[in-house]
């Protein structure tokens, strides 16, 4: 081989080390730190909404508006959650028995905080785009994933570096969550509740 051909696959294969180098930085940084926050656009309505930054360690939930003619007319209404006393406001039944219609937070940085479970689906992680958006050291970007199965939810972990636990156990497999079961994903723990 001529000097000119070993210098070109030198230079090829130090540009390709680096570009690896810079893709794990990359990877590192976002399940370090999360993903970068996209500020929502506002209607024009409230000049404050959507402008204040989230404070590190808070758990916000954010809910999808409805589809449709009468949603791009419609503003979209901050849904402020009761006011959650340290047993829910509701003594647990023998059986568990009636569907979950709530999310509880019972231990956390947002013990007390309640989301109605409106949707099929709710992601759990520090990605702003989850549905229930956990900000702390031990919660992945994509951590889990709640999914209502007829009238129970099925709680699937997405491979995250500290687990999801459920009634105290680790779980590796799709499990389903009856009401008042708490389940921990990093320092938070919730429970559904009907």
């Amino acid at each position: 081989m001529s000097e000119l051909t070993l210098l070109i696959l030198r230079i090829g294969f130090l540009l390709l080390l680096w570009f690896f180098i810079f893709a794990i930085v990359y990877a590192l940084r976002s399940d370090l730190f999360g993903a970068p926050v996209r500020r929502l656009r506002t209607d024009g309505n409230d000049p404050q909404e959507g402008s204040q930054p989230q404070p590190a360690g808070q758990v916000s939930a954010v809910v999808s508006a409805p589809s449709g003619p009468a949603a791009a007319s419609a503003p979209p209404q901050p849904r402020p959650g009761p006011a959650i006393t340290p047993s829910g406001g509701a003594l647990p039944s023998a059986g568990g028995s009636g569907a979950a219609r709530h999310l509880v937070i019972t231990s956390g940085v947002a013990n007390g905080t309640s989301i109605q479970l409106d949707e099929d689906i709710i992601t759990i992680g520090r990605s702003s785009d989850s549905t229930l958006v956990i900000v702390d050291d031990y919660t992945s970007t994509y951590h889990a994933r709640l999914a209502r199965s007829g009238e129970q939810w099925v709680l699937t972990d997405l491979d995250s570096t500290n687990g999801t636990r459920v009634d105290g156990e680790r779980i590796s497999q799709p499990v389903p969550v009856p009401p008042f079961t708490p389940v921990t994903i990093g320092t938070t723990t919730f429970e559904l509740r009907p």
